[in-house]
């Protein structure tokens, strides 16, 4: 027999975001604006960056947001090659991301034969909030929605960035 309200005891549950953006430049060109895990200035939220050992798996870049405050990210994966990285932040500031132990992947792919790259950012986490009844503002909805926005300010960004030369 299966009680109600069972499934709320295990806490939160996984949540994903993943946007992608076609931007009008090749795909080395694209690399060449993100590949340097010590500098996030594409993204509009971040004001500074940087990183202990550069590109090096384990490397932890302190990302200070034009809000205020300030969160670390550690780089987990980087393949120059396949022009991805994958990062993890295990100590959230909630008041800046609203999750937790978020991972996420970027990626710049060919497109239209090459002269176009897709761009896809994927992101894995958990609410704002660990514990049951979180507040409104840290709940399952409200950290998917403030993850994805995150996301696509960046990638609308970089297109930005890349397509008008700055």
């Amino acid at each position: 027999m299966i009680l109600p309200g069972i499934a709320a005891a295990h806490g939160p549950t996984r949540q994903k975001a993943s946007e992608s953006i076609t931007i009008d430049a090749a795909p080395d060109k694209v690399w060449a604006v993100i590949q340097n895990f010590g500098d996030m200035s594409w993204h509009p939220r971040i004001a500074m960056t940087d990183a202990t050992k550069g590109n090096e798996k384990g490397s932890v870049r302190t990302l200070g947001f034009t809000s205020g405050g300030m969160m670390e990210e550690e780089l987990s994966k980087y393949d120059a090659d396949k022009m991805s990285y994958s990062t993890f932040i295990g100590h959230v500031n909630v008041d800046l991301l609203p999750a937790t132990n978020y991972s996420s992947t970027i990626t710049v792919k060919p497109a239209d034969g090459g002269a176009k790259s897709d761009v896809t950012w994927r992101a894995a986490f958990y609410r704002g909030y660990p514990n049951n009844e979180p507040p409104a503002n840290l709940n399952d909805e409200a950290s998917v929605k403030g993850v994805t926005e995150f996301i696509t300010e960046g990638l609308e960004s970089l297109k930005n960035k890349v397509e008008s030369g700055s």
